[in-house]
């Protein structure tokens, strides 16, 4: 039999009395003892995990985003594309974790559903934090939060600030580009709506997109974006539908319903149209 090997033999470090190792430094006792089951059943762990890791991912896409944004406002744009790359990434991560969530029969979830009360995903202020950075700006999901200061002060403070969207806009009047004015001055509170002089700057940009390569780029990583944060979505849809059915969620909407409307919303809306108009 083959002695084991020693990595010490290497020099690899392998006592950490008074110096740090990689438990302390990813803090892997908190975040293992984060879950906390409220009932003995079997898949409630799971749900818990499933939930949990998709805020750690959230918390690195408003992460991307507000640097992102940051670069674009900056005229430092192809230093964004990286940052845009990533986000429709963590969004491709976070649409593979529902497979691992449709293994839970709707048997599973009874064991434990009416143990979250009125708890439900929509009350995600991180995900409303990203709903709001990238144009969804629905007022009345301000209400959920109402009880929180602290998470107000985050959500009116994203309201206040250009949205990605908007400064990618901005982003192309300072290359040239006729977007309008009123566009560029619009009510930055207001979720975005279809523009038709957006479209046509757009489609200017595509009709050459060797003059204006960079627009082009930033056009194609928006898109990039959008199309995994739409399947994340639609796997959001069907995943429940697999679970409950058309049962109401547990924070009272009305599920499926609700989730469905959710898809006929484009954060982007002249990007896709113009592929008609080409």
């Amino acid at each position: 039999m083959t002695k084991p090997h020693d990595p010490a033999s290497d020099g690899a470090q392998m006592s950490f009395d008074g110096r740090m190792s990689y438990g302390d430094y990813l803090a892997i006792d908190q975040i293992l003892t984060a879950q906390k089951p409220l009932t003995d059943a079997h898949d409630e762990l799971l749900f818990i995990i499933q939930h949990q890791t998709s805020e750690l991912w959230m918390r690195l896409a408003l992460h991307e985003l507000n640097a992102a944004r940051q670069m674009i406002a900056a005229d430092r744009t192809r230093e964004a594309f990286k940052m845009l790359s990533r986000i429709a990434r963590i969004f491709e991560q976070l649409n593979n974790a529902w497979d691992v969530l449709r293994t839970m029969t709707p048997a599973d979830y009874t064991t434990f559903r009416e143990a979250l009360g009125q708890s439900s995903g929509f009350q995600s202020w991180q995900y409303r934090l990203i709903e709001y950075a990238v144009g969804n700006r629905n007022l009345a999901m301000l209400k959920p939060h109402e009880h929180r200061p602290d998470l107000m002060a985050k959500l009116e403070a994203e309201l206040a600030r250009p949205g990605l969207y908007d400064e990618a806009l901005r982003a192309l009047a300072r290359m040239g580009l006729p977007v309008p004015a009123d566009v560029l001055n619009r009510d930055l509170r207001q979720p975005w709506t279809f523009h038709e002089g957006v479209q046509e700057v757009w489609a200017q940009v595509y009709r050459d997109p060797v003059a204006h390569w960079e627009a082009y780029e930033l056009a194609e990583k928006l898109v990039d974006f959008e199309d995994y944060f739409r399947r994340w979505r639609f796997n959001h849809v069907t995943t429940v539908e697999r679970v409950i059915g058309f049962k109401r969620g547990t924070g009272g909407t009305s599920g499926i319903a609700y989730l469905r409307r959710m898809l006929e919303v484009q954060l982007f809306p002249e990007l896709w149209s113009l592929r008609t108009v080409l």
